[in-house]
């Protein structure tokens, strides 16, 4: 075998025709080279049987293994409730199980007795649902109507839910946290005539002509209606939901979704789960994410009882930790980022525990600590475009390569080509998803939803989304999700089209040109990194753009770092080159903030943390831990360290109240005194830093022999 080569083919051509493949077999193994050989096979015949077809669109499968890929792997037919919606399900329950706890709120200043005021029976969720329901109705909800939900976290958000679903409408989530711009842009193209929210959220909305109902003021109003179920001519195939994805033209998109795709996605995640009404679900997630349907409304339709927490208490790893371990909590989703979030924070783990993990891609050390800290871990994968997951996987501790598993009931996973036609097992293309769950589409963007939205070539009759992912079969025909074609990337769970941030980057006035890449420059740490080609005779603003940006995107959209280039790298045939972009240096450019450095042990404490975590030469007193590239996941490791070395007990949100060291240390309780365990932060930073730079070396070295 060549040493560069780890695949050498030998043709011989005599009175017969002699192929022999020499393999690496630390690339290959016999059964994949069987597997190659067999499609070669397959192409020669194609190529005696057809010498006149072009090479692409010869076959390498054989019928059989079409049958397997096309017909077996996605025989996932299904019984689900296909005349019914989403308020029916719940209203059965309801009926079942009246005098069960159905929802229990806990925000972060909870206590015991306050606790049980903050709950509500079937009977009780269900009436207040049917009095709002009514009130929508006066109002001019009916079936297709958008109603527009801008509430945190809290049993009035699931009544509100309920209601619209009752009264026959259909929901917009619009987080409060979003900025005014995007907001504003949902608002507009949505055109909701109907926005509920609440009182101390006002002043948050921008400008709009919906007629605004706060829940809190008008509740008494809310009462005088009447508790029976509202009558309404509510379908299948009405739209139960649209929820606003980042979009790559610099607008978000908004995708509808159906009660009927809704119904059979619950039904397959409680068969599957085995869900029952002796479980507790402990949901986590912002309601503008839409895997929040999972964890809201499954307990709901099964008879379990859904433990609500407040944004502080999700965000925060010490109090999402200390409700894990007290609520009895026996099933729970989130992304890897939260859960990793948990295990810094910790967490010890829960025997009684299902596992659900999503929203981006879980490596294979988080799932085998998350297996051996609970009962079951499930790996699932999905777009919104086709009903939040639409793959699962159970995952053991000692899987080699974590899957995304196998469609879930009713849905149909393609794997295809260029041209659209199957790839063999073990060959990457894009996925495509068809069945059941698949969206209406987009809102008023049907040329949008034609370009996504495309025929089956196996089956014209029928469309299949085009997600944009690279996937490949396994051999025992579960999936393994590869990355992304385009890109569209994720960070702790969050879709990001990093074509819209450049998009509104361009749209300043002192920047030229910019691209915007996702890096793991240090192991385990995604990041944002924006590169930017200022005006001729422009400084690089970084405190002004983070400032443009962070009024018109989300903050899990900002750049962590901004650098500034004299020109962007292209390739040959003039394309950006995303590969020959520098690595940003440890310390962001610009910032506002002169360097001061600590005055004190305390302050030198808290920056040696700030130094480590974020892999930085120096902090300086009133530098911004989030203008130095932190994030809330990185803030967590920082509370976790300061609890280490520190006589302190400070939560993560007074942490965010107090970014900068100065503040921080003002806050602390000035008795606090360093522990002993200071000492060795240095010893950590020092093998950071010589592991970045070699990270840094081996790049270079790779990027000289690339060229």
């Amino acid at each position: 075998i060549h040493p560069h080569y780890p695949l050498n083919v030998s043709i011989q051509v005599d009175t017969e025709l002699s192929i022999e493949f020499f393999y690496n077999r630390h690339y290959f193994d016999d059964e994949k080279i069987t597997r190659m050989l067999g499609h070669f096979q397959t192409l020669l015949e194609g190529i005696v049987a057809n010498p006149q077809q072009r090479i692409y669109e010869l076959p390498l499968l054989t019928n059989d293994e079409l049958y397997q890929l096309l017909e077996e792997w996605n025989y996932t037919q299904a019984d689900y409730p296909q005349e019914q919606c989403i308020q029916q399900l719940f209203e059965a329950q309801a009926q079942t199980t009246p005098d069960a706890i159905a929802v229990v709120f806990v925000d972060a200043q909870s206590t015991a007795s306050r606790r049980v005021n903050e709950q509500l029976t079937y009977r009780e969720l269900n009436t207040k649902a049917n009095q709002l329901a009514h009130y929508l109705q006066k109002l001019g909800v009916k079936p297709e109507v958008l109603v527009g939900v801008c509430v945190e976290p809290g049993l009035p958000m699931i009544i509100a839910l309920l209601a619209i679903f009752k009264a026959g409408g259909a929901y917009i989530p619009l987080d409060p946290k979003f900025p005014q711009e995007r907001l504003g842009y949902m608002l507009e193209d949505s055109q909701i005539s109907v926005l509920l929210t609440q009182e101390y959220l006002l002043a948050k909305l921008p400008p709009h002509q919906a007629r605004v109902i706060c829940l809190n003021r008008e509740w008494e109003s809310i009462n005088l209606q009447g508790i029976n179920t509202p009558k309404i001519n509510l379908e299948p195939d009405n739209l139960m939901y649209t929820i606003y994805t980042s979009g790559s033209t610099g607008k978000p998109k908004g995708v509808q979704i159906v009660h009927r795709s809704a119904v059979n996605f619950l039904t397959a995640m409680q068969r599957k789960l085995q869900l029952t009404n002796a479980d507790k679900l402990l949901s986590v997630t912002t309601l503008s994410f839409d895997i929040a349907i999972l964890e809201i409304f499954l307990p709901l339709i099964t008879g379990a009882k859904l433990v609500l927490v407040s944004r502080e208490v999700a965000t925060d790893g010490g109090q999402l930790l200390k409700q894990l371990n007290h609520s009895a909590t026996t099933i729970m989703q989130a992304t890897p980022a939260t859960w990793r979030m948990l295990l810094d924070a910790g967490w010890e783990g829960n025997a009684q525990l299902k596992i659900l993990c999503g929203g981006e891609a879980l490596s294979q050390n988080l799932a085998g600590e998350l297996c051996q800290r609970s009962s079951q871990v499930w790996n699932l994968y999905g777009p919104t475009e086709t009903t939040i997951w639409s793959t699962i996987a159970q995952i053991n501790d000692n899987q080699k390569i974590v899957s995304i598993g196998r469609p879930i009931d009713n849905t149909q996973i393609y794997i295809l080509d260029k041209s659209l036609k199957p790839v063999p097992v073990g060959v990457s293309g894009e996925l495509y998803i068809g069945g059941t769950g698949l969206a209406r589409g987009y809102l008023n963007q049907p040329e949008l939803t034609a370009e996504k939205f495309i025929k089956n070539p196996l089956n014209s009759e029928k469309l299949i989304y085009k997600t944009g992912d690279l996937a490949r079969y396994l051999p025992n025909g579960e999936i393994e999700y590869l990355g992304r074609i385009d890109h569209q990337v994720k960070i702790r769970g969050f879709r990001i089209e990093l074509g819209e941030i450049e998009a509104i980057l361009r749209q300043h006035p002192q920047v030229r040109e910019t691209v915007v890449v996702t890096r793991e420059d240090i192991p385990k740490n995604h990041r944002l990194v924006a590169y930017i080609v200022p005006h001729t005779g422009n400084t690089l603003p970084v405190q002004e753009l983070r400032d443009y940006l962070q009024q018109k995107l989300p903050d899990y959209m900002l750049p962590s770092v901004f650098l500034k280039l004299n020109k962007l790298p292209l390739t040959p045939n003039g394309k950006i080159d995303r590969r020959a972009l520098p690595v940003p240096e440890n310390q962001p450019l610009n910032l506002t903030a002169t360097y001061e450095a600590p005055n004190s042990e305390l302050e030198t404490a808290i920056a040696k943390i700030w130094q480590e975590v974020l892999h930085l030469e120096k902090a300086g007193v009133n530098d911004n831990f989030f203008d130095l590239g932190g994030n809330s996941l990185l803030m967590v490791q920082v509370n976790n360290k300061l609890r280490e070395v520190m006589d302190c007990d400070i939560s993560v949100v007074e942490m965010f109240q107090n970014p900068t060291i100065k503040s921080l240390a003002k806050y602390i309780n000035p008795n606090s005194k360093v522990k002993s365990a200071f000492t060795s932060i240095n010893n950590r930073i020092k093998k950071q830093r010589e592991a970045v730079n070699r990270q840094k070396s081996l790049i270079k070295r790779g990027r000289r022999l690339n060229n």
